[in-house]
């Protein structure tokens, strides 16, 4: 069974998919006009700003909207996800982890723009949306959605459960030698408290917990380089100069290093997945395309800024051409060569912050993944309680079968949320230039 689910992962997650979801964002922008650029400055400040949209029908403010997918994307992946990278498609791998983030962002605004048109509200009085809704309502192909749904509400045991306390349990015992059933009753108790009390508490946490958590890990980023600004320049050249390797044409250092940049860059933020859509769904706003271009900054946040810290930190220590590294340990390897023992216990301070945020957003995907199958507001508690108990199970049993599972529907999940975005671009243009329009009228009033 798990040489089954290896080869499954490596098929679900190989070239054709990776092809595929960087294919889109690059259909994407080209048909946008290159919007990840154009609107970078208006997006950061909707983002940001402190007048939130409080009238429009909603659940939760653009900002709440945005951290809660910033706490399902920015995970393990950013710090150890990136050091896999790294060790086996070399610092090019980086770049390409760049490029797919720059496209990405075009398919998270595109993905974002149909989960606000076409949301509706539940039984409870919520917004409810995401690829699921779009596929029914929009591309009229409900057996896509309810594929989306099943791939969606299992997959987030997963890849945003059991993984995320596993890696914190373990890292808790390691560092602090804090037994894993202790951390695990830990977790369920916060994790626990946010997401029974739905989507409007867990907007709130996460608006107050993950831009402390991002700004902890970016600014001990910056502090490392700043202590070590000289071999930041070399970092810089290694990671273009790998990026365009002479090794490329045969599929060597260059191949590996696309391969991997993307996938991992894909795989941290999430783009093409179809998971961050569903917290957009949530959002308080008055046009789909408002949203849309606070969710594409999920993508610079969490590609361009924070997995570029791991990144060009790995880099710079030069322990990633050591032989016998491993990802596991590489990025607070890296930290401690270039500051000290103190640079182990910032990585282990951000990876406890990293994964238990992720535990909190996939917390809501997979509700309201479980909520479209059934429509049953009780079925819907019953979800959350068993999801909350799951993270004691992830702390404390090794479940490699069930992780691998996950991980393969994970993937699945990108196969009919990007049919939907290409057979709906139609959709995603015409409201962008509706918006377009609207804002030119705002501007001149």
């Amino acid at each position: 069974m798990q040489a089954f689910l290896n080869k499954a992962s490596d098929l679900v997650w190989g070239p054709p998919l990776l092809i595929l979801l960087v294919g889109t964002g690059i259909f994407l922008t080209f048909r946008l006009g290159f919007l990840q650029l154009r609107s970078l400055p208006y997006a950061l400040k909707l983002a940001f700003s402190r007048n939130q949209d409080k009238k429009s029908e909603g659940d939760i403010s653009h900002f709440q909207a945005l951290m809660t997918a910033m706490a399902a994307t920015v995970g393990t992946g950013n710090i150890v996800g990136i050091a896999t990278a790294v060790v086996l498609g070399g610092p090019g791998a980086i770049f390409w982890m760049w490029v797919a983030g720059f496209f990405g962002m075009a398919t998270k605004y595109g993905e974002a723009i149909l989960a606000v048109k076409y949301r509706v509200k539940d039984e409870e009085g919520e917004m409810a949306g995401g690829p699921m809704y779009y596929l029914e309502h929009g591309l009229k192909q409900k057996w896509l959605g309810v594929l989306f749904a099943v791939f969606g509400a299992l997959a987030a045991f997963g890849i945003g459960n059991g993984t995320q306390s596993k890696a914190v349990a373990d890292m808790m015992n390691s560092t602090f030698s804090v037994p894993t059933w202790i951390t695990g009753i830990v977790l369920v108790l916060f994790a626990g408290a946010v997401i029974l009390g739905g989507i409007k508490w867990i907007g709130r946490v996460t608006a107050f917990f993950v831009p402390i958590m991002a700004a902890f890990y970016i600014i001990a980023g910056i502090v490392v380089m700043v202590l070590n600004y000289e071999l930041v320049p070399g970092a810089i050249s290694t990671i273009f100069s790998a990026a365009f390797s002479s090794e490329a044409a045969l599929g060597g250092a260059v191949g590996a290093a696309i391969r991997f940049g993307v996938a991992r860059g894909l795989f941290s933020n999430e783009a093409g997945l179809g998971s961050a859509p569903i917290a957009a769904a949530a959002a308080k706003t008055d046009m789909p395309g408002r949203q849309a271009l606070v969710s594409m900054t999920q993508v610079l946040i969490d590609t361009i800024i924070i997995c570029s810290i791991t990144g060009i930190t790995i880099v710079m220590s030069g322990l990633w051409k050591e032989d016998g590294v491993t990802g596991s340990s590489l990025t607070a390897d890296a930290f401690g060569h270039l500051i000290g023992d103190v640079g182990p216990l910032l990585i282990t301070i951000g990876l406890l912050f990293f994964a238990t945020s992720t535990i909190l957003g996939w917390g809501y995907y997979g509700e309201k993944c479980f909520q479209y199958l059934f429509k049953n507001p009780t079925a819907v508690k019953v979800y959350r309680v068993v999801f909350v108990l799951f993270i004691f199970v992830g702390a404390t049993a090794t479940l490699d079968i069930v992780w691998d599972l996950a991980d393969v529907l994970n993937g699945l999940m990108a196969i009919p949320n990007l049919i939907g975005l290409l057979g709906l671009s139609g959709v995603i243009i015409f409201e962008t230039k509706r918006f377009q329009k609207k804002l030119k009228e705002e501007r001149l009033q």
